[in-house]
């Protein structure tokens, strides 16, 4: 879906970023060479609880948010506030959520029913009217979801509970994001009201969630309070009090969690691996995800820029060992950016797993990648700049392991860790990117769809390339990316984005690493939360309760 992402070293606004996962020092692993996961033992979600609980406190380890506010913030709390029009499914299926259909009734128009059973917390209930005051908050450049808005043409109530959305041209992207934050609903009256103060600690929010933000819960710089939805239209949680705090720190909070200080906390980092599987309070939870690591070029001169020397970097770099190395095994090879999860529950699964398959498996070929180099014609006598954020250990190995490799090929490579600040503004200002060739990151994509994720780098800026830096200019890229997203049809879409990817991928506008498996750890006394990447996008602790 558009609304993908990609974590960096500070909150990096529109369209598609997020603030890095941590930026404080992590603890190191045990050092051992410890099993990899077979993907068919990842747990999507855990069985639903049966018994209620007092109080759950919770870790956001991503830090305390600005805003709740769905349009301006993509962190783990607002799923557990505000519903969205479609629900997705810890599997990544989407079913209906408060919308009973969201269907297209012709190729630009998109018609949604509501059901007559949802009500804020204040006891209202939802009407059509809220939900076009929502839908259009996202038509607004400061909206996170922009992108995923870019051809709609008009919003409009229809009915008491249908809402009408047209459409300039056909998008096949469009519905999906339904079942992200692009379609979270928010009380109209309530945002007229708060203003510019909507989602802050003093502003509040209305939405109609399994979890309210209880009056005056939000402490800036201590914790926020949440409170069980009791006449929620999905059955009411069985955790009375949902507490988050913000524990960044992967020593301190392994610690936390493994002694039964801090209940539970989703992506958790892999260097404590050994402490979570030693004896502690609570379980280590692996489950599927769209995450993914690689690095791109942050110039569009010189050697970065040469899809040859992107690839000669790909060859010389051992993905076992990366893998070991900085995911302490929590992770398995990629063949490029959009990884199978995203798709696998489409109806055109088939079509988009063929493309993937008829890829190339990374492979390290030394010899291969210094024909390359050789070939290329770069002068490569100066190092090449890698900027990672600064105190991030799995970034920091990360660049360590490409810096190794490409010293075998003849390639030098110097890393520039920057402080989150310095880091975050590479994405704002192209004067902040200057000496610097390569950039390591972390995405992934929040929804079902693969055009999001990889348009950020393969498309022009004005159509959404907004990360293509290397000025990448592939005219039958473009024009196989705008037909997949304008088509009328999910086998059209498919094979027109299949049709992109055999070209992009080669190209390696993003050295794609490793994907990334979701790590949750929760006190072995409960049960219930969703376990896979779904948790940015769905109510993942609506279940949770006493086992």
């Amino acid at each position: 879906m558009f609304r993908s992402r990609v974590i960096s070293g500070a909150a990096i606004g529109a369209v598609a970023l997020l603030a890095l996962t941590a930026c404080a020092p992590r603890d190191g692993s045990s050092g051992d060479t410890r099993a990899s996961v077979a993907t068919a033992d990842l747990v999507a979600s855990t069985p639903a609880a049966t018994s209620p609980v007092d109080e759950v406190t919770w870790s956001i380890v991503e830090g305390e948010p600005a805003t709740l506010d769905p349009a301006s913030s993509a962190n783990l709390i607002i799923p557990n506030l505000c519903d969205n029009l479609l629900a997705l499914q810890p599997d990544f299926s989407v079913e209906p959520g408060v919308a009973t259909r969201a269907e297209w009734t012709d190729p630009t128009t998109f018609v949604i029913e509501l059901r007559d059973d949802v009500t804020f917390w204040d006891g209202t209930p939802l009407t059509a009217a809220d939900v076009v005051y929502s839908l259009e908050r996202n038509r607004s450049p400061e909206s996170q979801w922009f992108a995923a808005f870019a051809l709609v043409s008009g919003i409009e109530a229809t009915g008491d509970r249908e809402v009408t959305v047209t459409f300039n041209a056909p998008d096949s992207t469009f519905r999906d994001a339904l079942a992200g934050g692009g379609g979270a609903v928010m009380s109209a009256a309530f945002g007229a009201e708060a203003g510019a103060d909507l989602g802050t600690s003093g502003g509040g929010l209305m939405c109609t969630g399994p979890y309210e933000l209880a009056d005056g819960g939000w402490t800036p710089g201590g914790e926020i309070v949440t409170t069980a939805n009791p006449d929620y239209w999905n059955g009411a949680p069985l955790v009375s009090t949902l507490t988050y705090v913000f524990v960044s720190d992967a020593s301190t909070l392994a610690t936390a969690l493994t002694q039964g200080e801090i209940d539970g906390a989703l992506n958790v980092s892999p260097s404590s691996r050994a402490a979570f599987e030693g004896d502690g309070a609570g379980s280590l939870i692996v489950g599927p995800s769209t995450a993914s690591y690689s690095f791109g070029p942050a110039t569009s001169e010189g050697p970065a820029a040469n899809p040859a020397i992107r690839r000669a970097l790909s060859l010389s770099i051992d993905r076992e060992q990366y893998i070991d190395t900085v995911l302490n095994g929590f992770g398995e090879p990629q063949r490029t950016i959009v990884p199978p999860f995203t798709f696998h529950e489409l109806a055109t699964a088939d079509v988009y797993q063929a493309g993937y398959d008829a890829l190339p498996a990374p492979d390290v070929d030394l010899d291969a990648a210094k024909k390359l180099v050789d070939e290329s014609g770069e002068d490569l006598s100066a190092p090449l700049v890698l900027a990672v954020p600064a105190g991030a250990t799995e970034f920091k190995n990360t660049a360590q392991i490409v810096q190794s490799a490409a010293k075998q090929i003849g390639v030098d490579i110097e890393i520039n860790e920057m402080q989150a600040s310095d880091f975050g503004a590479m994405f704002y200002d192209p004067a902040a990117r200057e000496g610097i060739d390569f950039v390591a990151t972390q995405g992934y994509l929040e929804t079902p769809g693969v055009l999001g994720y990889p348009s950020l780098f393969m498309l022009p800026e004005e159509l959404g390339g907004v990360f293509n830096w290397s000025g990448y200019a592939n005219e039958e890229v473009t024009a196989h990316m705008q037909a997949a997203r304008t088509a009328a049809d999910e086998q059209t879409a498919a094979e027109e984005f299949v049709a992109a990817q055999e070209i992009f991928a080669p190209d390696m506008l993003q050295i794609t690493l490793s994907g990334a498996y979701q790590l949750s750890y929760v006190n072995d006394d409960l049960t219930g939360i969703t376990t896979s990447v779904a948790v940015y996008s769905s109510p993942w602790a609506l279940h949770l309760g006493g086992q």
